[in-house]
C-alpha cells in the first residue's frame, strides 16, 4: 500500500458527549502564513516569521517558493528565516508546482505569477484540480496576462511568462479575497494603477500585510489599489492564532453544557468575526481580552462558555465574513433552539467540498433536519436538551467538514465516525491531540 493510500485512511471516531475545558493556543493563521511566504520571498532583506502554520496549504506555499530558488529556513516550531529575492529576483522552477489542496496558494500564485518573465505551470490534487480558476484567469487575461485552463476552466494552470501587465478597475461580482489578493499581488507588476471594488468586505490580509513591507495600498471604502514598480522590504511577521481554527472550539464549548474554553492570541481582524458575531447573535457566552496589535493584525483572547443556543436568520452582510466558519456554524445550529436560515452562501459549493451539501448529508445521518438550498441551508435545531444521533459520516476529504462533525459528537447519543480525515492537516496538524486535551473524546 503507498503512502498516499495509507494518508486516505484517516478516520476519526469521537465517543459521544463530554465537555470542553481549558486554555489553549490553535495554530497559525493559514492566510496570514501563505502570504508572510510569498510577500517575504519577494521582498528585499530577511524576513522572520513566528507562528507561521505547518500545516500542508501553507507549507505547499513554502515548497513553491523554494523551487523558485529562495532560500527559507525552518520552518522550526513555527519559525522561518525567508531570505528575500526582491521583485525580480524568482528562478524558473524545475518542475510544475504542486499546490495540493490549497486553492490559496493556487490563486494568489497565480496573479504574482502572472508578473514574472518565465512560464509555470500550477497543479493541485484531485479536490484542487476540480475547483473553479476563471474567477482568477479571466480577469488577469484583462490585465494582458496568458494563463491556460482545462476546458472547464480549472487545474492545471499554465501561466505565460514575460506578458506585459496592465492596471485594471475590477469590481468583483462575488465577494472574494483571493480574487482580491490575485490582483493586487498581479498589480504589483502591472503598469499603472490596478484597483479592486469588493461587494462586500473580505479579509483584508493582503492589504496590511502589503503596507507592512511598505508597500502603499489606497483604500477607498470598498476598494483597494496599487501602483505598480514598487518594491517589498523585509520586515518581521507574527502570525496570529487562527479564527477558523479556533472556529471548531468555539462551537464546541457552546453546545456542551459546563463547558468553558479559552482561546489564547487570536487574530480578530474584523473581515474575520463573523463567526463571532452570529454565534453571539444565536445567544453565545463569548467574551474578548487582551486585545492588541500584533503587526498590524488584532489579536485577542476569547473565552466561551456554554448557553443555550437559538436559530437565526443569519444577516447576509456576515456571511463573506465567516464564509470558511460554516462547517462549525451548521452544527451550532442544530444544537439552537428553532430555525437557522442561511442564504447568500453558494461560494460554499466551490470550497474542498461542497460544503453546502456535504454537511447537509453528514447532519442527516444525525438525525438533523437540514434542507440544502441554492445558495445556504435551513436547519431545524433541537435545542439545549436535544441529543443528536449517531453514525458514520464523509468529510469527502474536506478539513472543516470533519472537525466540525467531530465537535458534533459533543452533543450525540453515541459514536460519530468521520471517514477521510487526512485533510486536517492542510490546517490544523495536531487537532486530534489539542481537542483530547480539552476533553473531546476523540481518536484517530
Amino acid at each position: 500500500m503507498n503512502e498516499q493510500n495509507v494518508t486516505k485512511s484517516i478516520v476519526f471516531t469521537v465517543e459521544p458527549g463530554g465537555t470542553l475545558h481549558g486554555e489553549l493556543r490553535v495554530p497559525g493563521d493559514k492566510s496570514i502564513s501563505h502570504r508572510s511566504i510569498m510577500l517575504g520571498s519577494l521582498a528585499e532583506g530577511v524576513t522572520e516569521v513566528t507562528g507561521f502554520l505547518e500545516g500542508e496549504d501553507a507549507l505547499a506555499t513554502l515548497r513553491a517558493f523554494r523551487d523558485m530558488g529562495v532560500n527559507i529556513e525552518g520552518p522550526d516550531k513555527g519559525r522561518v528565516v525567508i531570505h528575500g529575492v526582491g521583485m525580480r529576483g524568482l528562478k524558473t522552477p524545475a518542475g510544475p508546482l504542486n499546490m495540493g489542496n490549497s486553492g490559496t496558494s493556487m490563486r494568489l500564485l497565480c496573479g504574482l505569477l502572472s508578473g514574472q518573465r518565465f512560464n509555470t505551470t500550477l497543479t493541485g490534487d484531485s479536490s484542487l484540480s476540480g475547483r473553479p480558476m476563471r474567477r482568477v484567469t479571466e480577469p488577469l487575461a484583462e490585465m494582458g496576462a496568458v494563463i491556460g485552463t482545462t476546458e472547464v476552466g480549472t487545474a492545471p494552470l499554465n501561466v505565460c511568462g514575460d506578458q506585459p501587465l496592465h492596471g485594471i478597475q475590477f469590481d468583483m461580482p462575488v465577494a472574494s479575497a483571493q480574487v482580491k489578493s490575485c490582483l493586487l499581488l498581479a498589480g504589483l507588476y502591472a503598469v499603472g494603477r490596478t484597483c479592486v471594488t469588493e461587494p462586500a468586505p473580505t479579509r483584508d490580509h493582503t492589504e496590511r500585510m502589503l503596507a507592512g513591507f511598505g508597500y502603499p495600498v489606497q483604500r477607498d471604502g470598498a476598494t483597494a489599489c496599487v501602483e505598480g514598480g514598487g518594491k517589498l522590504t523585509a520586515t518581521n511577521v507574527e502570525v496570529p492564532a487562527d479564527i477558523s481554527s479556533a472556529a471548531f472550539f468555539m462551537v464546541g464549548a457552546s453546545i456542551a453544557s459546563g463547558s468553558d474554553v479559552l482561546l489564547e492570541h487570536v487574530g480578530v481582524n474584523p473581515t474575520r468575526t463573523g463567526v463571532i458575531n452570529i454565534l453571539r447573535q444565536m445567544g453565545a457566552d463569548i467574551t474578548l481580552s487582551n486585545e492588541h496589535d500584533v503587526g498590524g493584525e488584532p489579536v485577542a483572547d476569547i473565552r466561551v462558555r456554554s448557553a443555550p443556543l437559538k436559530g437565526i436568520h443569519i444577516p447576509e452582510d456576515q456571511v463573506p465574513l465567516a464564509i470558511d466558519e460554516f462547517p462549525a456554524l451548521f452544527v451550532a445550529a442544530a444544537c439552537a433552539e428553532g430555525e437557522t436560515v442561511l442564504t447568500g452562501a453558494k461560494e460554499l459549493r466551490v470550497k474542498e467540498s461542497d460544503r453546502i451539501q456535504v454537511m447537509a448529508d453528514g447532519l442527516h445521518t444525525l438525525g438533523v433536519d437540514a434542507r440544502p438550498t441554492e445558495d445556504g441551508m435551513v436547519i431545524q435545531g433541537g435545542g439545549a436538551g436535544c441529543q443528536l444521533g449517531s453514525g458514520r459520516v464523509k468529510s469527502h476529504d474536506d478539513h472543516r467538514i470533519a472537525m466540525a462533525f467531530a465537535m458534533a459528537a459533543l452533543r450525540a447519543s453515541g459514536p460519530v465516525v468521520i471517514d477521510d480525515c487526512a485533510n486536517v492537516n492542510t490546517s490544523f496538524p495536531g487537532f486530534v491531540g489539542l481537542a483530547r486535551g480539552t476533553g473531546l473524546k476523540i481518536k484517530d
